[in-house]
């Protein structure tokens, strides 16, 4: 009887196994469309928004921040409501200024948020070593304190990426931006090796399946 059940345990296990990783793929990949496009728009990467999201939610769009942030890039209704000044749209700010989680729930609002947000530190430190990682300490902790972290005496030269990191002297961010790069550069890595594989060009998309395991 036992060397019965083995083999039926085996498969069942197995299959549990298959479906789980399956059901993660879809969990982790359900919002690249949105963040591709969005990405786009912002001149972003969408590898780098991906990871961010991964980062701050595990793409649970109904995650509410300890300090207010609301859905899948985290944003803050005082973000939101900058944002929608900005568009001009009377609607738009109506609705942030009474009611903006029935904006920042909306999951490709939020995303359209977020990207809007992260391009600001982009342009801002697109020209000096470390872009990405300035971006999402800013993104985390706000332009002020990644400001504080970039300053350099007078005439001196930008900090290196490394340089930078160190300087940050709020542990929960120091680590946010250390593992948000590291899953960025791994996902880029298998992008390349997969394009060097199939002879395609490696562009960057969030839809990059093969070989992300969803895993931190």
């Amino acid at each position: 009887m036992k060397r019965r059940l083995l083999p039926i345990l085996l498969l069942l296990g197995t299959l549990a196994a298959a479906g789980l990783y399956f059901f993660n793929q879809y969990w982790i990949h359900r919002y690249d469309a949105l963040i591709q496009r969005q990405a786009s728009i912002y001149r972003l990467d969408a590898d780098l928004v991906w990871s961010v999201i991964y980062e701050e939610t595990y793409f649970r769009p109904w995650k509410i921040g300890a300090d207010g942030e609301i859905g899948l890039m985290q944003v803050t209704p005082a973000v939101g409501r900058e944002w929608a000044a900005q568009t001009g749209m009377r609607e738009l700010e109506r609705q942030m200024a009474s009611d903006p989680q029935s904006v920042l729930l909306d999951p490709e609002k939020n995303i359209q948020i977020g990207c809007w947000y992260l391009e600001k530190f982009y342009e801002q430190y697109r020209d000096v070593p470390g872009t990405e990682a300035r971006m999402v300490a800013g993104y985390n902790a706000g332009p002020t304190r990644v400001a504080d972290w970039s300053r350099t005496p007078q005439g001196g030269q930008p900090l290196s990426e490394s340089q930078f990191i160190s300087n940050i002297n709020i542990s929960s961010t120091k680590n946010y931006v250390v593992s948000i790069l590291e899953r960025y550069r791994s996902l880029k890595s298998r992008r390349v090796r997969a394009s060097h594989g199939d002879g395609s060009n490696g562009q960057s998309t969030a839809a990059f399946k093969a070989g992300e395991s969803g895993s931190p």
